[in-house]
């Protein structure tokens, strides 16, 4: 694999809070990833040091083999980190042109750019008239222009309707089809399940998982149980290995697998052992419920 960034124990504080604590994770060519936490996780600030915008604390990263410069190296980046930015009064084209001369990029890039992004027809357009999800499909073309390698996307759904959100969701994978890796920050389970290949869990700038979002869900799944003998039924849940963990809340337990179990033999062991039960379902994990079990444990 061809590591694109690499990050090392990166730790960053502000004052007496620390927003990012020995973090590390590879990012390596050719994947989706994403960075996955609720607000104030250190999604934001993690992209920040590797985008030369914030400071470290201590720890490092390198971008590529190691051997380029930072400075260098960010040429081969495209990122939008902060709301698109571009002048109101002028066409889409125009502030491209801009953004072009900034980046030593020719002109003839722009239209290719705008037909990734679907904005083409209103390449003439003024800027004020885009609506919030257009001006964010432009900041994404903008960000195209140099031809990244690495496309780095900090929460790129935020504040747009459900049409927004679909739209900006089949570029980013157009986009990753293309060969270009991506990495984006999302405190949104369902938006990483839908376009990432790989995750990195954050928590109060701790790492809780980093892998494969396929491997992260491909749990065994769980069983919902109700009886009228709780207490003899969580004792004896407890103490078989088939099972992680055993929760109750609402006079409902929660009994998550290690391995595979079919529900009609649960049932006739638990009958076996003198408890019938009034409710059984099921189920398999979701990204959710494995992002709660992490974030519950910590």
């Amino acid at each position: 694999m061809e590591p694109i960034l690499t990050i090392n124990n990166l730790t960053k504080k502000f004052g007496y809070l620390t927003a990012v604590k020995d973090l590390s994770f590879t990012i390596n060519k050719g994947n989706v990833y994403g960075i996955l936490g609720p607000n104030g996780s250190g999604k934001s600030t993690t992209l920040g040091i590797v985008l030369n915008v914030v400071n470290k604390t201590h720890g490092d990263f390198k971008w590529f083999d190691g051997q380029t410069t930072t400075h260098d190296a960010l040429k081969k980046v495209g990122a939008i980190i902060e709301r698109p930015n571009f002048y109101p009064y002028m066409t889409a084209t125009q502030n491209l042109k801009l953004v072009c001369k900034i980046k030593g990029v020719d002109y003839n890039k722009i239209e290719e750019k705008l037909e990734v992004v679907g904005l083409r027809e209103r390449k003439d357009s003024k800027f004020k008239t885009y609506s919030l999800g257009m001006k964010q499909r432009l900041a994404i073309a903008s960000a195209l222009l140099n031809d990244p390698e690495i496309l780095i996307l900090d929460e790129p759904t935020n504040g747009l309707d459900p049409q927004g959100i679909h739209q900006i969701r089949e570029i980013i994978k157009q986009i990753a089809a293309k060969g270009t890796t991506i990495l984006l920050a999302s405190h949104l389970l369902d938006e990483v399940e839908k376009v990432c290949s790989h995750v990195v869990v954050l928590r109060k700038g701790v790492k809780l998982y980093s892998g494969r979002v396929d491997e992260m869900i491909s749990s065994h799944g769980f069983f919902e149980l109700k009886c009228n003998k709780q207490e003899d039924l969580v004792k004896l849940l407890e103490n078989n290995p088939s099972f992680k963990s055993i929760k109750e809340k609402d006079g409902l337990v929660t009994a998550f697998l290690n391995e595979p179990m079919l529900s009609e033999d649960f049932n006739k062991y638990l009958f076996e052992n003198g408890i019938i039960l009034t409710h059984l379902v099921q189920r398999k994990e979701s990204l959710e419920e494995q992002f709660l079990q992490l974030t519950d444990n910590n």
